[in-house]
């Protein structure tokens, strides 16, 4: 049975310290820690649940992470940092339960992510669509499967990916050796496998993180095949939510900008199935070599 995204990621008031949380995560949301997008997800949680007002929506969050979190006891500290009549922004310190930061001590390694975020409430304003829908993308219909029994394939090796049913939109099965190199481009259909509903039967946009941070996979087609091997942390996730959806399926569209000198930016799109511009999201990676040289390539003219 598939994990509920939801369930894994409550958190739960303090009963003697106002402004604190707790949560036990679990393992289903690993890589090889849990995903940065989850664990967004679980200060995102906080946020909520201290705000307690379901008419102010997530609107937009940056996670700086600090250091790397386990799939164990965590506590989440939120602080108000403003709230108006359409607005309110908070800040979340998310940490080990057992690990206490020391605010004097800069070299204090204990800390385990911040997130600051805005929730919304909804008002009346323009319409304006300024992006179109991705060219070159498989509709769902036809997008490629991604279960082919490679020991490599990270959609079977990587708990996260039993969570998600995947296919891919643009690009190949970069885990396979004969790919072809492409553009710094690469795009999934995805779903919850127990899909993540809020109290108005729409996608839960505290969901979205999880599918925003997986942006490696477009410099894995940039590179192509070959002898390198890398990983890539995250250094900060930024996420913006724009619009809501009832669909299940959605397209999340990968561009890697640059990557130089042992770290890479990128940044996603989020569509549903429908055509509809649902989220937005940039990251900083942390490329850390495991095997090669490091090429150097020039994709960006690439069909």
């Amino acid at each position: 049975m598939s994990a509920d995204l939801a369930a894994d990621t409550t958190v739960h008031p303090d009963p003697e310290v106002p402004g604190r949380y707790h949560i036990t995560l679990p393992d289903h949301w690993d890589y090889l820690l849990p995903s940065g997008g989850v664990v967004m997800t679980v200060a995102l949680r906080a946020a909520q649940m201290f705000l307690a007002e379901p008419l102010l929506r997530f609107a937009s969050a940056t996670t700086i992470f600090c250091t790397p979190l386990h799939a164990t006891a965590l506590v989440a500290d939120v602080t108000e940092l403003r709230r108006g009549k359409s607005s309110a922004q908070v800040r979340v310190a998310l940490r080990h339960r057992d690990a206490v930061p020391d605010p004097e001590d800069p070299s204090d390694n204990s800390r385990g992510l911040e997130l600051t975020a805005t929730f919304l409430r909804d008002r009346k304003g323009p319409d304006v669509i300024g992006v179109p829908f991705p060219d070159g993308v498989r509709p769902l219909a036809s997008a490629l499967p991604v279960e082919d029994g490679a020991a490599n394939n990270p959609h079977t090796r990587f708990r996260i990916y039993q969570q998600l049913d995947c296919r891919i939109a643009d690009g190949d099965a970069f885990w396979t050796p004969d790919f072809a190199a492409g553009p710094a481009r690469y795009a999934r259909w995805m779903r919850y496998r127990h899909p993540q509903r809020d109290g108005e039967g729409r996608l839960d946009r505290l969901a979205l993180p999880p599918l925003i941070d997986t942006m490696p996979t477009a410099l894995h087609r940039a590179i192509g095949p070959g002898p390198y091997r890398f990983y890539a942390p995250s250094l900060d996730l930024t996420t913006y939510v724009i619009d809501d959806t009832a669909r299940e399926w959605l397209l999340v569209a990968v561009t890697v900008r640059r990557a130089h000198r042992g770290y890479a930016i990128a940044d996603t799109e989020v569509w549903d199935d429908e055509g509809r511009f649902i989220a937005y999201g940039a990251q900083a990676m942390y490329l850390h070599s495991l095997s090669g040289e490091p090429p150097v390539i020039d994709s960006s003219r690439r069909p």
